[in-house]
């Protein structure tokens, strides 16, 4: 009998490396409002909380609140919407564990703290040759991860306990998240963050190539 029937993924540092265009648009955005740009490895640590707090990081502190940091945000919206997958791409080994998850019947969702329009069309343009039972992408109405509810939902849907749900992120964010769910965090060390951070947050794995979470499940 298969340890875990399901896995949520986180998207962002986990299935897709967005890193490039996600710093690439925002730099721009800095840039045409006459403000420092960041060098790449600080989205790094940026990314992970959604748009407004992307964008908030990467402002000075001095525009938090104002028709400036509203105007960024709406900018980084319309900029990111046109640029996302320009080096937006799979890691390496993704697609191989996708397609032995499948023909082990595992269900496969994911959850992550993009905006849901922008998820849900990196799913469908990167990721349609797969099927999830889920998708969720930051919603209005559920709080963002590490609030478990998005996970507890998914796991709802699916009618599998959270004891038999395996969690696959690279941030503290995720690891926070199956742990308040009652998931088994499992960190990807090819993602965003380092293992300190992953370790320190909960995680009970940690794997360097996506082929290593076959021999979890």
């Amino acid at each position: 009998m298969k340890k875990f029937s399901a896995v949520v993924f986180d998207l962002d540092g986990t299935l897709l490396n967005t890193l490039e265009d996600l710093g690439d648009a925002v730099n721009r955005v800095l840039a045409n409002q006459g403000f420092p740009v960041h060098p790449m490895d600080a989205y790094k640590y940026f990314v992970g909380d959604g748009s407004a707090i992307l964008i908030e990081r990467a402002l000075p502190e001095s525009v938090m609140g104002s028709d400036v940091y509203r105007d960024c945000l709406s900018a980084f919206m319309a900029d990111y919407d046109q640029s996302w997958k320009v080096k937006t791409r799979l890691y390496d080994g993704i697609s191989e564990m996708l397609d032995s998850l499948t023909a082990m019947g595992i269900n496969m969702t994911i959850l992550s703290n993009k905006s849901h329009g922008f998820t849900v069309n990196c799913v469908q343009d990167m990721l349609s040759k797969w099927q999830f039972k889920a998708v969720f992408g930051l919603r209005d109405d559920v709080p963002r991860k590490p609030d478990p509810e998005g996970a507890l939902e998914i796991s709802r849907m699916l009618g599998v306990n959270p004891d038999r749900m395996l969690y696959l992120g690279d941030t503290a964010i995720d690891m926070k998240t199956a742990v308040s769910a009652g998931m088994f965090p499992v960190g990807a060390l090819w993602g965003f963050r380092a293992r300190e951070e992953l370790l320190e947050n909960g995680a009970r794995a940690l794997i360097q190539h996506p082929g290593e979470l076959l021999s979890l499940m």
